[in-house]
Parts: C-alpha cells; sequence; structure tokens
C-alpha cells in the first residue's frame, strides 16, 4: 500500500443550518419571540399541565394602541424598532417560564403557564402596562405607547388553546372600547358584543358607497349677542337596519380598521360644499368647523386634500375651521407644527378641540399657530356654584385671551353653566341649552328666521 484517500463529509454545517430553519418555523422573525404556530403548542402543553395539577394558567392578549399611527406618521423602521423595544420589555417583566409571543403586526400574546388564582394575571397586566408606558428611545426621538390587554383563564374562558386565544383577543377590544392602556378580563357577554362589532364593521364597510352617513350640524352661538358664528359639522350614520347609529359607536371601529380616512375626507368634502351652498342661497356665510382624527392628519397627502376638496367645492378658506384633539397635535409635535403652518397658510382655520383633556405642553400652545380653544363639556358639565372645575374654566378662558384666541365652550346644557360663562367672557359656547345637531334644512329655518336661540341672553 503506497498512500491512501480519505473521504469525509462534515455534517455539523448541515445540522446548523437545520437548527437554524427550525427555529425560524417556529419564531417571528423581527422579534424573535414564539409565533402563533409555538404558542398553540405552549399553551396546549400549559392546559394540559393545570389539569393535571388542578391549578390555573391565563392568557393576555395584548395590542398596541394607534400604533398604526406611529408607523404611518414615522415609517416603517422605526415602527419595527418600537416593536423590538416592546418584546423586550414585556419579556424583562414576566417568569421565566411564560411565553411571549408575537403574533403578527402590533398584536402579542402572554402565557402565564401557572397562576394561582386570576389577580395574578391582573397584577402581571399592570406591570405590563407600567413598562410599556416609559418612554421608548427610537432613532433620537422618545416615542410614547399605551397598550390594550385583555385576559383570558382556564378553566373558566376555555379548556382549549385556540378558544383561550380568542376569549382574550375578545377581552381586549373591550378594554379598547373602555379608552385603551387599560386591561379587562373575559366576559361571557363580551361575545355578543363581538358579534355586534363584527355585524358594524362589515356595514361600515359599505355605508360610504351606500350613501348611508348624513352631515348634522349644531351651531355655535356668541354668548353675548346670540348671533350664530358658526356651525359644528357631526357625521351621523343611517343604519337601514338599526336606524341612527351614534358616533360613539362606530367611530372607534372606523378608526381600528382604517376606515376612518375615507369617512374622515367624505364628512370635510360634504361639509365645505354644504357651507358654499348656503352662501350661494344667498344667506350670510357661516364658518364651518370639521373634527379631523390622528390618522387623517397624519396621511402624507391629508394638506393636498384639503386644497383640493376647497377647490372643487369653491369654499373660501377661511370659513372652514379644523378642529384636532391634543393628543394628535402632540403625538409627534416637531412635524406638527409645520403641518400647522402648512395649514394656516391655505388660510384655513385651526382649533384645539376638548382642550384641558390631554397632555400639551403650554410651550408649544404658544408656537403652534392655533386660533381657537374649545373647553372640553367634561369641565362646563360639572360647573357648580364651588367647585374646582369652575376656576380650570375660568383659567382656560384667561389663557385663550392672553394669546389672542377665540374660545368655545362645548356642551353647555343649564342655565347655570350658561349664565357662568357669560360672568367670565367667555366668547362662544354650543350645546343643548341652545340647539342640539340639526340637518342642513333646519339650520337654514335658524339662520332666515333669525331664530333666538339663547333663552335668557341677560347677564345673569
Amino acid at each position: 500500500m503506497t498512500g491512501a484517500v480519505i473521504v469525509f463529509h462534515d455534517v455539523s454545517a448541515a445540522r446548523a443550518i437545520r437548527q437554524k430553519m427550525a427555529h425560524l418555523a417556529h419564531h417571528d422573525f423581527l422579534t424573535d419571540l414564539p409565533n402563533r404556530m409555538l404558542l398553540s403548542d405552549r399553551v396546549a402543553n400549559a392546559i394540559a399541565l393545570a389539569r393535571r395539577h388542578g391549578k390555573q394558567c391565563a392568557v393576555l392578549f395584548l395590542d398596541l394602541d394607534r400604533f398604526k399611527h406611529i408607523n404611518d406618521s414615522l415609517g416603517h423602521p422605526i415602527g419595527d424598532e418600537l416593536l423590538q423595544s416592546v418584546a423586550q420589555r414585556v419579556v424583562a417583566w414576566v417568569r421565566g417560564s411564560d411565553t411571549v409571543s408575537r403574533q403578527g403586526g402590533d398584536e402579542f400574546v402572554v402565557l402565564l403557564s401557572e397562576i394561582e388564582q386570576a389577580e395574578d394575571a391582573a397584577r402581571s397586566a399592570e406591570k405590563i402596562l407600567l413598562a410599556l408606558a416609559a418612554p421608548h428611545s427610537i432613532a433620537g426621538k422618545e416615542l410614547h405607547i399605551t397598550a390594550s390587554i385583555g385576559i383570558s383563564i382556564y378553566p373558566e374562558d376555555g379548556r382549549d388553546a385556540e378558544t383561550l386565544i380568542r376569549c382574550a383577543d375578545t377581552a381586549m377590544y373591550h378594554a379598547k372600547n373602555k379608552g385603551r392602556n387599560n386591561y379587562q378580563f373575559f366576559t361571557e357577554d363580551m361575545n355578543v358584543r363581538a358579534v355586534e362589532r363584527q355585524f358594524l364593521e362589515g356595514s361600515l364597510r359599505r355605508a360610504l358607497t351606500r350613501r348611508e352617513f348624513v352631515l348634522h350640524y349644531q351651531p355655535k352661538i356668541n354668548l353675548e349677542t346670540g348671533a350664530i358664528t358658526g356651525v359644528e359639522a357631526l357625521i351621523r350614520w343611517r343604519h337601514p337596519e338599526r336606524g341612527l347609529i351614534p358616533p360613539a359607536l362606530f367611530v372607534p371601529i372606523a378608526e381600528d380598521c382604517g376606515l376612518i380616512v375615507p369617512i374622515g375626507r367624505w364628512v370635510l368634502y360634504e361639509a365645505c360644499k354644504q357651507a358654499q351652498t348656503w352662501i350661494d342661497a344667498g344667506l350670510p356665510p357661516l364658518p364651518v368647523a370639521v373634527n379631523i382624527s390622528a390618522l387623517e392628519f397624519q396621511s402624507k397627502d391629508f394638506l393636498e386634500s384639503v386644497r383640493a376638496i376647497l377647490n372643487k367645492t369653491r369654499l373660501n378658506p377661511r370659513y372652514l375651521e379644523l378642529e384636532l384633539t391634543e393628543s394628535v397635535l402632540m403625538q409627534d409635535a416637531e412635524s406638527t407644527a409645520p403641518a400647522l403652518v402648512a395649514l394656516k397658510a391655505i388660510g384655513v382655520r385651526l382649533a384645539i378641540d376638548d382642550f384641558g383633556t390631554g397632555y400639551s405642553s403650554l410651550s408649544y400652545l404658544q408656537q403652534f399657530p392655533i386660533d381657537t380653544l374649545k373647553i372640553d363639556q367634561s369641565f362646563v358639565r360639572e360647573i357648580t356654584a364651588r367647585s374646582l372645575d369652575d376656576t380650570i374654566v375660568s383659567a382656560i378662558i384667561s389663557m385663550a385671551k392672553a394669546l389672542n384666541q377665540r374660545v368655545v365652550a362645548e356642551g353647555i346644557e343649564t342655565g347655570e353653566q350658561f349664565a357662568f360663562l357669560q360672568r367670565q367672557h367667555c366668547g362662544e359656547g354650543q350645546g343643548y341649552h341652545f340647539s342640539r345637531p340639526v340637518s342642513a334644512e333646519e339650520l337654514v329655518i335658524f339662520l332666515r328666521t333669525k331664530q333666538e336661540l339663547i333663552p335668557q341672553l341677560r347677564a345673569i
């Protein structure tokens, strides 16, 4: 034998590739958390162990609040980094034996593999909400995010993985309806509401094409003279089977499923068209106010759409007022200011709606080109002889005057509220004390007959 030939095959690389592929098949590519498939297996295992040991386990379904706004305004790369930051914080606040999974988008599921009582799940949810509320430093920006959490418990709410996850998802939507940034336990009646929500969402997708929306207009009144100074356009949904559906029921659904932008564009167009129709009919020009949602304001073509609607309807921009809430303005204050300046350059008016309920900075309030502050009706509603809200309302009126801004009080319903606002020299107001929201035709009657909208105009 003069030599040897050795043939060998290194199987370690192939094994590593197979392990990597197996990992990718069961984990989310962005956060490296377990995916839906792996979560279902772990929930099933947790249920089996809980059944054997006579214990409970819990599923927490977590959805970030208004995450789409961040994606749309700051871009998907920043949104992805934020999702990674959220994943890290949630993992840090649960036990090593628990599972944190990303379901896709901005949805996460936490499996608490073993709990003694339901309160344990509640405490975990509270910790997660607190952890997420702290600012997230992403790409040199401080981003604020909250979440809504739904909780289901084995065995009360379900005895298999699919049912527990579905029940937690249903409870999460209930948390959204409760105002977001909270947690809710699943209850049986939530199933009924979930079916109702699905029905409304399906109907909502057809409502625009079927022309089921109408606008009503609530007059704004000069509290000294009684003159109508403008109107606020308010959407109403006339469902062919359910009748009149209030905005409080369908607007949150429209926001969640992405329909609020086309609906908002329709409202803006119809309000501008109606305002010009009144002018063409020989009525005095009447400024019309339109509420703008966060998704509308942050959409890239919002400015152009306002211009296009004004051109198409021939309405002078001075007769259009856009109402935005404090939370919308402050989501990304640095980019908000240029957008407001651009809108002012068109000639439209700008108002802060529900003032006093958000988290605005007074320094930004001074920098933003705002024309009007609207005092939230929650403050007006609580006006009494000796109320803290009286002081807040007085302070807002004084501040608005110091900033040379109009002030409008919302939700005036009683003579006592009206009298107090008169004494404080609040410029304008609206509410059922003067008029409910009325159709365009009914408003024409007010304008033509100069009907008195203040029952007792004299200062009290």
